[in-house]
């Protein structure tokens, strides 16, 4: 295909020879990825020309196929990122756009083909908001954000593509333009848009004024549609609440949008991987929200076959903890995959008692087994321990602050569950080396043990957190002077070591923080000294 044949026609009124060649163009990506770039930035002029005139539907379509193709590709979206070419393309998805950005949408496309268009353009302006800065700019410049609201708000938005891709570009630009979502916060208040839209989307129907109708465990799953949209939705109000939405009706309407996301860990989806897909987003949004909120997961009535715990409906709660182990026994992706649950549960667990006692005893129920390191099996609590030293910095931490969380941050209860060595990390960071709690103020429930771990108690290890088999003493057959020799050699090794500074012999300060030996040793004194002086 001749790229300078198509330049040529692009500048005659012939639309059904431009729509025959572009047509046959856009069926060869591979020709046009590989085409030169200034050819290709001369083509994205050449379609925006076309697209200015007063062409036919079908051509308009068919050059904004090919003007995506293009726009994948960031060093020929010069002039596409330019306040003509977003005002070309804005025009043709029938947002309003210009100065004062306008309140209203333009008319409603009729036909088929003239909403294939309106799909294409926002296709366009998708990629070309996400691969140009010049192109975020101007978009926040013409306040395409305002016409994309104003589409939002009316009860019928189009086809499901217009829809979704009218939440997609909201979503870019929310997190592409800090400026453009602080307006979309304050000035058109897309929080309560967004959670009208998921209303709309879920069909809900409220039945209490944080509770949403129970979907039965007959429902039907999520349309596929229906959930495209949704999870489009919570994208952008994911961007929206990463900032501090307080203001007036604020902590109400955050309160509608955890009872939505509660409605939504109850409700599967066409397959398993999209119920995954759309949890994750739900959890992802719940974490951003104030855990003043969380209560409303588990404020509402329990029905036949639901959890409860202490009068309060776990549901919720149990479906958060079936994805972390999920999202554990996955073994990959941590980092995105996990610490969002992990967080979301630490932080649920920290600060409503009732979340923190039913999770405990999912988790960390009573030992009885104390033969077996805490590290090693397939529970949940084993699961965990074994994160505790899991090489990423971030999920280490996050699974030790869960647990730590659970023991209500008594370092006394964590070693009973973990052992000091796969809890040293956390004690480190904390300063709690030499024990006590952390700041939190928890409720004193008490911590009952088994009978069979008090009877254990005085054996276990508490490095490894188990009972050891009896080992063969080493020094044993030693005599007296074979010992003394042993000890004088392992101190020289260790001295020579620390002046050849390959390790650093560390002590614990008395606050439980570690510092080096030395000064670890000489505080005592000081602080003697000092308590003893007038």
């Amino acid at each position: 295909m001749d790229l300078n044949s198509i330049l040529s026609q692009l500048e005659t009124n012939n639309e059904e020879e431009i729509k025959r060649l572009l047509h046959q163009y856009n069926g060869e990506v591979g020709v046009i990825l590989l085409a030169l770039t200034p050819t290709k930035t001369k083509l994205c002029q050449g379609l925006l020309t076309v697209l200015g005139r007063q062409v036919g539907s079908c051509c308009q379509s068919t050059c904004l196929e090919t003007l995506r193709i293009l726009s994948r590709d960031k060093r020929v979206l010069g002039p596409v990122g330019t306040r003509e070419g977003m005002l070309v393309l804005a025009g043709l998805a029938r947002l309003q756009a210009g100065e004062e950005g306008g309140d209203s949408l333009q008319e409603d496309a009729q036909t088929e083909e003239e909403e294939r268009v309106v799909v294409e353009a926002l296709k366009c302006l998708c990629n070309v908001v996400f691969n140009s800065v010049a192109a975020q700019q101007v978009g926040a410049d013409v306040q395409l954000a305002r016409g994309l609201c104003a589409r939002l708000h009316a009860a019928h938005a189009g086809c499901h593509e217009v829809g979704l891709f009218s939440l997609r570009l909201l979503f870019l630009l929310s997190a592409l333009r800090p400026d453009v979502r602080g307006g979309l916060q304050r000035e058109l208040h897309a929080v309560r848009l967004l959670t009208e839209v998921l209303e709309r989307t879920l069909d809900l129907r409220w039945v209490g004024p944080y509770e949403v109708a129970h979907p039965g465990l007959q429902a039907l799953p999520i349309p596929a549609e229906d959930n495209e949209r949704a999870m489009e939705a919570l994208k952008a109000l994911f961007n929206l609440t990463l900032s501090d939405t307080s203001d007036e009706g604020s902590d109400h309407q955050l309160r509608l949008v955890t009872a939505i996301m509660r409605h939504l860990l109850m409700l599967k989806t066409q397959t398993e991987d999209k119920t995954e897909e759309a949890h994750s987003h739900t959890i992802n949004l719940l974490s951003n929200l104030p855990v003043s909120c969380l209560d409303v997961l588990i404020d509402l009535p329990v029905q036949g076959g639901q959890e409860e715990y202490s009068g309060k409906n776990m549901d919720a709660v149990q479906v958060l903890l079936d994805f972390m182990e999920k999202r554990i026994d996955k073994g990959a992706n941590y980092k995105e995959g996990l610490t969002p649950v992990l967080s979301l549960l630490t932080e649920g667990s920290r600060y409503h008692r009732e979340i923190r006692r039913y999770i405990k005893t999912q988790v960390l129920p009573p030992l009885k087994e104390v033969k077996v390191r805490p590290e090693i099996g397939s529970t949940v609590r084993n699961k965990l321990v074994r994160l505790m030293t899991h090489v990423d910095m971030g999920v280490k931490q996050s699974a030790a602050e869960f647990l730590f969380v659970l023991c209500k941050e008594s370092v006394d209860h964590l070693l009973k569950y973990t052992g000091y060595g796969n809890a040293a990390g956390l004690l480190v960071a904390r300063g709690l080396l030499a024990g006590g709690r952390g700041e939190t103020l928890y409720s004193e429930d008490e911590d009952s043990d088994t009978e069979e771990y008090k009877s254990a108690k005085p054996f276990i290890n508490p490095i490894t957190g188990h009972v050891e088999e009896p080992m063969p003493n080493p020094i044993e057959d030693m005599t007296e002077e074979q010992k003394e020799y042993e000890a004088q050699k392992l101190v020289n090794m260790f001295d020579k070591l620390s002046r050849q500074q390959l390790i650093r012999p560390m002590g614990v300060r008395r606050d439980g923080t570690l510092a080096p030996l030395e000064e670890a040793l000489r505080q005592p004194t000081a602080d003697s000294c000092s308590s003893d002086s007038d």
